[in-house]
């Protein structure tokens, strides 16, 4: 309930989640913190919105570094994919807020009505967006194509949230385009693909897509089925060293088409690795490049929280 007030769960007993609550008020976002407090302290919405509303920019976009790896204050759609998914999980994707962010996405869409990689422009440094540093990995483009990465996850949260709007109707055949022909592709493309098909509306053509992408994963080793010997598997091109991907990666709550693709003896195992990947300080660890330090900061408590509702997701302990 909005208003509720936040209750600590620090107690004697280093459980998970209060070894975690530790790491979080000692290195988290104000984002991040309030977060923490709504799923797991009884906090409220209200200051999670609060929150996040310190980063949306006058284009009804969000900036600021609320995707830590885009610094600088402008909008750009990976900004707004996260606002969503935030959104999202305090159940208030919708209204005025969605009506918001849609006129923002249609402001930036390519020509065949998809949302791109970060805008730069040809005056901009290289390897900036918008005249700001970027991770290295995230292309830096004068004029992107429409990108799967950015679009999937906001078109299906959207159609979760069962908003409508003119915008959808293009992007929605875009993913659908992308999905359906994916070849080889790597585990951060499967996971906009899966984002998308769990909140896509025609359920039965999602169910298909979802079956044939699960077979192309199996096929391509694109997810560890046993930790202790993930050296084994391949890593996709440009991944850092240790950058493997897990089946809670794809299929974070077990009512996700992604959970179909792994057996339970194959989540069960992926879950211990989770579980036991919690390091001393209480957060998870990034397990890609390191390219800058406050980047690296901001995303431990992200994954930190990630990590926690993905574990009580699908049913492990974490009091």
């Amino acid at each position: 309930m909005a208003g509720s007030p936040v209750t600590s769960s620090l107690s004697p007993l280093p459980s998970p989640l209060a070894r975690a609550e530790r790491f979080v008020w000692l290195t988290a976002r104000v984002l991040e913190q309030r977060r923490f407090a709504f799923h797991f302290l009884g906090g409220g919405a209200d200051p999670v919105e609060a929150a996040l509303t310190a980063y949306r920019n006058e284009d009804g976009g969000y900036g600021h570094a609320l995707e830590p790896d885009l610094r600088g204050p402008v909008s750009q759609p990976l900004h707004a994919a996260h606002a969503l998914r935030v959104l999202d999980e305090i159940n208030r994707c919708g209204g005025q807020r969605a009506e918001r962010i849609c006129r923002y996405l249609t402001s930036v869409s390519t020509a065949e009505g998809a949302l791109p990689s970060p805008h730069v422009p040809p005056e901009a440094t290289a390897g900036t967006a918008d005249g700001y540093p970027t991770a290295p990995w995230i292309p830096a483009l004068a004029d992107p194509p429409g990108d799967l990465l950015a679009t999937g996850p906001v078109v299906g949260v959207l159609h979760r949230n069962s908003v409508w709007h003119a915008w959808l109707f293009r992007a929605t055949d875009f993913c659908w385009a992308a999905v359906e022909t994916l070849e080889r592709t790597h585990p951060y493309q499967v996971q906009a693909a899966v984002a998308f098909l769990d909140g896509a509306p025609d359920r039965a053509r999602a169910e298909v897509a979802a079956e044939r992408l699960g077979r192309l994963v199996r096929r391509q080793r694109l997810a560890v089925l046993e930790p202790e010997r993930a050296h084994e598997y391949p890593l996709s091109d440009g991944y850092a060293p240790g950058e493997y991907h897990f089946p809670y990666d794809f299929a974070r709550s077990p009512d996700s088409l992604a959970r179909r693709w792994f057996t339970n003896a194959e989540m069960d195992r992926a879950l211990d690795f989770l579980a036991a990947a919690q390091e001393p300080d209480g957060g998870w660890p990034v397990r890609w490049h390191a390219w800058a330090p406050g980047s690296l900061l901001e995303w431990r408590p992200i994954l930190t929280i990630e990590a926690l509702l993905t574990l009580r997701a699908h049913g492990r302990p974490v009091t």
